[in-house]
């Protein structure tokens, strides 16, 4: 086992090294300037390029990219003199549109990413794996049929809508829910659930709906195999034969999918954000593109893919776990 994870932990820091130079050419290597996007409107040439040299712009790229990275790790001075700037560990430089740190910028909001992410997740995959299970179980029946129609309603609809939906019946119509005011739950618990439920129910529909299916897929495969049956000639119980060798079996792909997106949502949930009126990396994300503010985007760009190739790796260690060839191969 730790000889499988020694090789994927040297296979993650190549891809991180990949993702870190890709991510800099797509923002910094473009033909707009950052100087003159952190400088205004009423810029002079003169302003320009007194930024560009504070920014360090007026280097070679490679310097630009070796000085970014090693901004991360080990923090940056920017300027000299009265204007000079410290940005600590870790650093992904100053956005000139908020007078802020990046870093200071996506600690802010993450919070509220993270909550929704976690919240919804584990929502959609106790529902979604529940269900998926005795729809698989009892197949063919009323309730199999039912748990179908239901997924493929819950499927095809947008989260937008979803979202609008119960914003309007649960908050404005019907008045169950206070409209959601975020408020840490270091707070105030009781007020932080009641905000965070509406959205962790509109990503939980959508994707509680594919994880049914998926669930009752991959469960109806596994079931028509040999050991299977002769698990079950030996007596052994039906809830400990679907729990221990039907479930286990087809639990894969479940765990792929379910990694991906869940690091899919810690870069932000756009929408959601948007509808809940949430200030998450979503939502900074957007004004940071309505600005031009490429800083803020690079590194929310950046996060969002360590976040899947981390998955990646929790994804591949639990194969490993699951099943032992995984780690034979």
């Amino acid at each position: 086992m730790v000889p499988y994870i020694v090789r994927r932990l040297v296979v993650l820091v190549g891809m991180l090294f990949a993702l870190s130079l890709i991510t800099y050419i797509l923002f910094y290597a473009v033909p707009t300037d950052p100087a003159s996007l952190s400088c205004g409107v009423h810029c002079t040439p003169e302003a320009v390029a007194a930024n560009r040299h504070r920014l360090g712009l007026d280097d070679p790229f490679y310097i630009q990219y070796w000085n970014w990275v090693k901004a991360i790790f080990l923090g940056r001075d920017f300027g000299t003199g009265y204007v000079a700037m410290h940005c600590d560990v870790p650093c992904f430089g100053f956005s000139w549109n908020r007078q802020m740190m990046v870093t200071d910028v996506i600690t802010s909001v993450m919070p509220v990413t993270i909550y929704l992410a976690i919240g919804a997740f584990v929502v959609w995959m106790t529902v979604g794996i529940f269900t998926g299970i005795l729809a698989a179980r009892y197949k063919g029946s009323i309730f199999d049929r039912g748990v179908m129609a239901i997924t493929l309603v819950g499927f095809s609809l947008p989260s937008f809508f979803i979202g609008l939906v119960i914003l309007i019946f649960f908050v404005v119509r019907w008045q169950i829910v206070p409209y959601p005011n975020y408020v840490p739950p270091t707070e105030d618990f009781g007020k932080f659930f009641m905000c965070m439920l509406l959205p962790w129910i509109t990503l939980a529909i959508l994707y509680a709906a594919y994880y049914t299916r998926l669930t009752r897929s991959q469960m109806l495969d596994t079931m028509n195999e040999d050991y299977i049956r002769t698990a079950r000639a030996k007596g052994l119980p039906e809830k400990v034969v679907i729990r221990k060798h039907a479930f286990r079996a087809g639990l894969t792909p479940i765990v792929t999918s379910a990694g991906l997106d869940f690091a899919g949502l810690l870069g932000g949930a756009i929408i959601t954000e948007k509808i809940f009126g949430l200030t998450g990396l979503g939502s900074v994300a957007i004004k940071a593109v309505e600005n031009l503010d490429l800083s803020i985007l690079v590194a929310i760009t950046l996060l969002g893919g360590v976040f899947v190739v981390v998955a990646n790796l929790i994804v591949d260690i639990l194969y490993a776990a699951i099943d032992p060839r995984v780690r034979v191969k």
